[in-house]
C-alpha cells in the first residue's frame, strides 16, 4: 500500500473521509490503492497528473464517457486507464434500493466501485474503468434499464427537482417534464453535434432547487400567473407566534411580519396593518420569500406554468452569467409542444452561428439578445430586462420604420 500521509490527515477531522471510503475497498479493489498514491502525490506536488482527456466510449454513443489517463502510468499502472462512466439518472433521482443495489453490483463487476450520486450535472457518476470493460459494463447497464449520459458538446443529461412528487409548491410536473425532454431528445444527448454543450433543467417553483438560473442553458422554472392565494386566519396566526416560521425550520419562535415580510419584499408590493395582509399582485416577481417564510398562510396562484430563460454558463474568462427571460409564461402539459418547437429553434440557430465550444448564453452576448429574439421569432418583454441601458441611444432598422409607417405603435398606455 502506498504510504499517503497527507491523505490521512483528511481522516482526523469530526467529519466523515473520502479516504476511510476510498481504503475500504482497498482488499477488492488494488486500482484505489494506486488512486490513492498519486493523489498524494498530487496533494505534494501540488499539481494533477491526469493527461487531458482523450476519445474513448462505447459502440453508436459519441457521449457518455470521459477518457481519464494518468501521466505517471509506470508508477501506478492501475491508474493505466480511469475512465469515467455517466449513467442518466432517473426524474427527481428516485430510485429503489434494488435498482441502487443492481448499479453497485455492475461497477463492482467492471469498475473500480468508486462512484458519486450524483455528479453536477445530476448524472451517477461511476469513476474508474479501463477501456476493454466500457462496452460490458454499458450493456449490462442497458440490460438493467440504464443508459448512458450526456457528454462533449452535445445535450447533457436533462435533470429536475423533486416536483409535485414531494413539494407542494411545484406549478407543473418537473418529473414528467424532464423524462419526455430527454426522450425526445436522445439523438442530441448521445451523439455530439452541437458547438458545446446544452443543458436543460426543470425546477417546479421560482425557490429552483436545481439552480437552473444559474447553470442551464434552457431553464424551466415553474411559476403562476394569478394571485397569490392568502389566508388571512393563518396569517394572524403567524403574527401571533401560534405559528412557527418556515414550516418550524427557523430558530425564530415568532415571525415579524411586518420587518421579515413586507419590509424585504423586493418590489415593495405587500403592506400589513397588524391583521391583514395585502399584496399588489401586478408588482409581484414571485420570488417565493413570503410565501416560504409563511407555507401556511400564502400559497402560490392556481393558474401555472413556467417561465423559460435561456443562457446561463460559467465561463472562466467573462464570470458567471445568469439566465435571461424569453418567455414568462408557458402552458406546461405533455406532450410539452411548445417547449419543444422554442427549443429546436434556439438549438438551430446556436448552431448555424456558433463557434466552437461557445455555449449558447455566449453566442447571445456576441451577437445580441436582438438577433437572438428575431431568428426565434419572439416578442421582446420587460422581463428579459436585467439592468437598465447604460446609453441613450436607440437604433432602427429600415425594418422599423416601415412597420411604423404601416401604423405600428411601438408605445401604447392600453
Amino acid at each position: 500500500m502506498h504510504k499517503t500521509p497527507l491523505l490521512d490527515q483528511l481522516e482526523s477531522g469530526p467529519y466523515p473521509s473520502f479516504v476511510t471510503d476510498l481504503k475500504r475497498l482497498l482488499p477488492t479493489k488494488p486500482q484505489v490503492n494506486d488512486l490513492l498514491g498519486q493523489l498524494e502525490r498530487s496533494y505534494k506536488e501540488k499539481i494533477t497528473h491526469w493527461k487531458h482527456g482523450g476519445i474513448v466510449g462505447v459502440l453508436g454513443y459519441g457521449s457518455g464517457i470521459i477518457g481519464r489517463y494518468s501521466d505517471l502510468p509506470n508508477e501506478f499502472p492501475g491508474l493505466e486507464h480511469f475512465h469515467t462512466m455517466r449513467i442518466n439518472q432517473p426524474s427527481g433521482w428516485f430510485y429503489t434500493s434494488a435498482a441502487i443495489r443492481e448499479l453497485c453490483d455492475i461497477w463492482d463487476q467492471y469498475g473500480s466501485g468508486v462512484l458519486n450520486m450524483h455528479g453536477a450535472t445530476g448524472d451517477i457518476v461511476f469513476l474508474g474503468t479501463r477501456t476493454e470493460e466500457l462496452e460490458p459494463c454499458f450493456q449490462a447497464l442497458a440490460r438493467k434499464g440504464f443508459d448512458i449520459g450526456g457528454s462533449g458538446s452535445a445535450m447533457r443529461s436533462p435533470s429536475c427537482c423533486v416536483g409535485p412528487a414531494r413539494c407542494e409548491w411545484s406549478c407543473y410536473d418537473t418529473l414528467e417534464a424532464c423524462y419526455d425532454i430527454t426522450q425526445e431528445y436522445q439523438f442530441e444527448l448521445h451523439r455530439p453535434s452541437f458547438p458545446y454543450k446544452f443543458k436543460f433543467k426543470f425546477s417546479g417553483c421560482p425557490n429552483d432547487c436545481v439552480a437552473s438560473v444559474a447553470r442551464a442553458d434552457c431553464s424551466v422554472i415553474g411559476v403562476w400567473k394569478d394571485d397569490i392565494r392568502i389566508d388571512q386566519s393563518a396569517v394572524k396566526a403567524y403574527a401571533g407566534g401560534e405559528l412557527k416560521p418556515r414550516g418550524g425550520g427557523s430558530p425564530y419562535a415568532k415571525l415579524d411580519i411586518q420587518a421579515d415580510v413586507v419590509e424585504l419584499c423586493p418590489t415593495g408590493c405587500m403592506s400589513f396593518d397588524g391583521s391583514t395582509l395585502k399584496i399588489d399582485n401586478r408588482n409581484c416577481n414571485h420570488c417565493m420569500h413570503c410565501i416560504n417564510l409563511m407555507p401556511q398562510a400564502l400559497r402560490p396562484g392556481t393558474e401555472t406554468g413556467a417561465t423559460l430563460l435561456i443562457g446561463s454558463h460559467a465561463p472562466i474568462l467573462e464570470g458567471a452569467q445568469m439566465s435571461w427571460v424569453i418567455v414568462p409564461f408557458m402552458e406546461m402539459e405533455p406532450p410539452y409542444d411548445n417547449l419543444k418547437e422554442i427549443a429546436g429553434n434556439i438549438m438551430e440557430w446556436w448552431a448555424e452561428n456558433g463557434k466552437n465550444r461557445e455555449r449558447v448564453g455566449e453566442l447571445i452576448l456576441r451577437l445580441g439578445m436582438r438577433n437572438f429574439l428575431e431568428a426565434l421569432g419572439l416578442p421582446p418583454v420587460p422581463q428579459s430586462i436585467k439592468i437598465p441601458r447604460a446609453n441613450p441611444f436607440f437604433f432602427w432598422k429600415d425594418a422599423d420604420f416601415e412597420a411604423e409607417a404601416a401604423g405600428k405603435k411601438y408605445y401604447t398606455t392600453k
